[in-house]
């Protein structure tokens, strides 16, 4: 199995496969301390590479540090065309919650960790996670990331969890390669975000492209009934119909879903070659 009927898509000045991974799930549960197997999750990860997944996003504060040093152990020295994606602007706390970090000199210690976990002297892409903060307004923030890709530690820059008009804002200042929101054909609460990215040749990298977030309550593909008539129809798993719907429903997409499986990987790149009909799509839009 490999990915090449996903095609191509610019990711800022790269051209890159248009299947990635996301390595939220190498971590323990709610994205906090050690996989049960991490043996298993260092298999996953070149399987994927081997496959011929040459986008990999992940952040230092998934585990947190988890999911960077398991990327490393297994992948590095890395592919010379393999394109790390990371996020800044969030942190743990001890009870593995999450909150803002993204002032200026946060986001700078954040890049430190990415750059010391991940053996690199420079980031390839550095999505800019917007986190509401009462202290730190979204151009200051932004201004932060500006100066880490002016000291050569990121090189280009993406944008997580924002709005159109925080898109427009970034543009006004810079190139902005990709954009990471959660979407998902259960999902789609920014589809007119999608829209203006394909429109400005900006990718878009869907997290929890599965579902199952707090904004789907919970529920993942798997529970839609849309979802699950075309797989049963087509002989798929709902997870292989709606990465493949992402695929079929926007150029701008690059989905990057996640797994701590093996076998759970196989069955997401298989959706690569599922294809769906004009009637498929249109029965997907009531899901």
């Amino acid at each position: 199995m490999s990915i090449d009927s996903a095609g191509t898509i610019s990711l800022g000045d790269l051209t890159v496969p248009r299947f990635g991974y996301g390595t939220m799930r190498l971590t323990g549960p709610h994205i906090f301390g050690p996989p049960a197997d991490r043996d298993e999750a260092v298999r996953v990860l070149r399987r994927a590479v081997d496959a011929g997944v040459r986008v990999i996003d992940t952040a230092w504060y998934y585990g947190p540090d988890v999911a960077n040093e398991i990327l490393a152990e297994a992948l590095a020295p890395y592919p010379d065309d393999l394109v790390i994606v990371t996020k800044l602007g969030g942190a743990r706390t001890s009870d593995g919650g999450w909150h803002s970090f993204i002032a200026p000199e946060q986001l700078r210690e954040g890049v430190e960790h990415d750059l010391r976990q991940l053996g690199l002297d420079s980031v390839p892409v550095t999505h800019l996670r917007w986190m509401e903060n009462r202290d730190v307004g979204f151009i200051e923030a932004l201004d932060g990331i500006l100066a880490l890709v002016a000291e050569g530690k990121i090189q280009r820059i993406g944008l997580s969890n924002i709005d159109e008009s925080q898109l427009d804002l970034a543009l006004a200042k810079t190139p902005v390669a990709s954009v990471s929101n959660e979407y998902s054909v259960i999902s789609r609460d920014v589809d007119s975000l999608v829209e203006r990215c394909a429109r400005e040749g900006i990718a878009f990298l869907p997290f929890f492209p599965l579902g199952a977030s707090p904004r789907t309550s919970g529920a993942g593909v798997s529970d839609s009934a849309a979802v699950t008539a075309v797989a049963d129809r087509l002989g798929a798993s709902a997870a292989q119909v709606a990465l493949s719907w992402l695929l079929h429903r926007s150029p701008a997409l690059l989905p990057i879903p996640g797994t701590s499986s093996v076998a759970h990987l196989e069955d997401n790149l298989a959706a690569v070659d599922l294809k769906l009909s004009t009637e498929d799509m249109a029965e997907l839009d009531t899901a």
